[in-house]
């Protein structure tokens, strides 16, 4: 599983191999940025959970995509589709049903497809809120997902205290499309930490370094905490598996 690390300032993205940056922190940003591999975000959660809906339309974070793709510095692997995130609390800002939100997922989806972004991949993104939910929203895409396809998991980093959960939700995909390729939105220590979970994933993202800052009275913004952080997920998994092995 690859990991970008979510930040707060694009400036501090100098300093991790794989970064995962809002395009709501680069809109205003006139300086290029220093920056490994790395996935810019749709701000879907700020703008859903805020706003009831995207402030920007279709053209204009496209717009983006195509700036930021010429940076110079680095590679943007992907730009995050803007999505609908399907939890409770989140259909109840907007009035509409979790079969909305997924329909207006695609239809973002596909607006983005049909725009130019200079070549960058548009991460589709499968949403739900129960596992059947996600194997409908897969099945509604159709053969917009082709063989292998590289996809986003949302609606999942509500539920990091539960890996149990986000582990049904991947089951659930898997069983309907064992070959797509799964990206897990904004997951916390105790998911990314858990060994099976991270055996479905091919990539991840996460800001939880800043939660756990704050929560233990440090600096949220410190980018040198989200280093600490990044290092002990990765590192975690593979010793949880080398306890096991010498214990066996």
């Amino acid at each position: 599983m690859r990991f970008f690390t979510g930040l707060h300032q694009p400036s501090d993205a100098r300093h991790f191999d794989g970064a995962f940056v809002s395009v709501n922190r680069l809109r205003t940003r006139k300086a290029p940025m220093a920056v490994g591999d790395w996935i810019m975000d749709s701000g879907a959660f700020t703008e859903i959970s805020r706003h009831g809906g995207y402030r920007h339309d279709v053209s204009s974070y496209a717009a983006e995509i195509r700036r930021w793709a010429a940076n110079g510095s680095g590679k943007l692997l992907a730009a995050a589709a803007q999505d609908y995130m399907c939890e409770p609390f989140i259909v109840q800002i907007t009035g509409l049903s979790v079969a909305e939100h997924q329909r207006l997922t695609i239809e973002r989806y596909d607006a983005l497809r049909a725009e130019d972004t200079a070549g960058v991949y548009i991460l589709p993104v499968l949403q739900g809120f129960e596992p059947a939910d996600y194997v409908r929203h897969v099945e509604a895409y159709g053969d917009r997902l082709a063989h292998g396809a590289w996809v986003g998991v949302g609606s999942v980093c509500k539920r990091n205290g539960s890996p149990d959960q986000v582990a049904a939700v991947l089951m659930a995909i898997k069983g309907a499309r064992p070959d797509l390729l799964l990206h897990g939105f904004g997951l916390k220590t105790t998911a990314l930490a858990h060994p099976f979970v991270r055996s479905m994933l091919h990539s991840a993202d996460s800001m939880a370094w800043s939660f756990a800052a704050r929560k233990q009275g440090r600096n949220a913004n410190d980018w040198r905490e989200a280093v600490q952080w990044t290092n002990a997920i990765e590192s975690r998994p593979v010793q949880y598996m080398l306890n096991l092995e010498a214990r066996s």
